[in-house]
């Protein structure tokens, strides 16, 4: 395809010293600065990842068609190839938009937590479409991780002690992005317990912080903000969604932190990128 403007390889089976597997992506391209943009999808999660050089990572599809046209406006002009997808947790408002964009693009490969969502139509199609297009379909969780030159992706959840869960929130893939542009942190819809759990384990700073199920009251407490001590904070809600995302309570824990908030559901898609050596918002609504 002439608009991948790259080659990607993935390298399942690549066991690091430390025992854990990466998937790495090879590209060529011009240098650029690297951009994260949250998209309007309603009700869900979606974030696309553009790196320097071009390489493209989506990260949630959000739950339903919504995501196509926020596509075309946060993807490079004429671009039909998504290097990687992150399906962070088998669930409709992040995973569904998938089946959507495989109308319209190519991907290269899917990450997913290893997690089934039996009795769930969208679900089986997804996986369907996914072995149709012989897109490898690649597990990772905790210890884990992607790599692209001088960019990197950790995996820190799920582990063992999350991954069978019966919550499906409980399961869903947290990233640590870490450029030389910014980092930033991707929790899914991870509540409390996984926030402890990651608070005593890693090194959580990162200048973005993509808030916890959509800013849901169960997560995002003020020890997690503390420990992730972001310049800025985005949520991902519809407007007028009916679970009262975000929670009052979670505003006011990230407005007793100091940490300005970006909102989907009020700016539309929200993209972050250095610019001048300072991290820059620009919206589209």
């Amino acid at each position: 395809m002439k608009d991948r403007g790259l080659a990607w390889l993935a390298l399942a089976a690549l066991v690091c010293a430390d025992g854990a597997a990466w998937f790495q992506i090879l590209t060529a391209g011009p240098p650029r600065a690297a951009a994260i943009s949250f998209l309007d999808v309603g009700q869900g999660d979606a974030s696309l990842l553009i790196l320097p050089g071009g390489a493209k990572i989506l990260t949630d599809a959000g739950p339903d068609a919504a995501v196509v046209a926020a596509l075309e406006v946060a993807l490079p002009s004429g671009a039909r190839y998504i290097d990687l997808a992150v399906v962070t947790h088998p669930e409709l408002d992040h995973f569904n938009g998938f089946n959507h964009i495989l109308e319209k693009y190519e991907i290269g490969a899917f990450i997913v937590n290893g997690r089934d969502h039996p009795g769930s139509r969208q679900w089986a199609e997804l996986v369907a479409k996914i072995e149709a297009r012989r897109a490898p379909l690649i597990t990772l969780g905790a210890g884990d991780g992607v790599r692209h030159g001088a960019n990197r992706i950790d995996i820190l959840s799920p582990g063992p002690q999350f991954v069978g869960s019966s919550e499906l929130n409980d399961t869903g893939l947290v990233q640590k992005i870490l450029t030389p542009d910014f980092s930033a942190l991707l929790t899914a819809d991870t509540g409390f317990n996984v926030e402890e759990y990651l608070r005593e384990r890693y090194d959580l700073a990162a200048d973005i912080l993509k808030v916890g199920h959509h800013g849901s009251k169960y997560s995002s407490s003020a020890a997690f903000l503390r420990a992730a001590r972001p310049e800025v904070a985005v949520i991902s809600s519809g407007a007028r969604n009916t679970y009262g995302h975000p929670a009052r309570e979670t505003l006011a824990r990230l407005s007793a932190a100091d940490i300005p908030v970006l909102r989907t559901d009020q700016m539309g898609t929200v993209t972050l990128r250095r610019v001048g050596g300072k991290l820059k918002a620009f919206t589209v609504k």
